[in-house]
């Protein structure tokens, strides 16, 4: 349901899961934590996100992180003792 209003180019939520293959409670997710841009409201019901904002969505879906080890993760009181 890619939407053109005033020149500019909306996809809905669901396109956009679609297109980045990701579930729409993850995009849900995702907005409410304000990692990703949250749109725009298109009719009271649908939210649209432009192509600059479904690429910002698309980094944020592809970022690649360093890895921590299992054991720096842990807690102090849960790492085991030495001496």
């Amino acid at each position: 349901m890619a939407v053109e209003l005033e020149g500019v180019r909306y996809l809905s939520n669901d396109e956009v899961a679609q297109k980045l293959r990701i579930s729409r409670q993850t995009l849900w997710r995702w907005r409410a934590a304000a990692k990703i841009p949250v749109g725009r409201q298109y009719r009271g019901r649908v939210v649209l996100f432009t192509e600059d904002e479904v690429t910002e969505i698309r980094r944020y879906a592809h970022r690649i992180e360093p890895a921590v080890p299992r054991a720096a993760s842990q807690l102090p009181l849960f790492q085991s003792r030495k001496g």
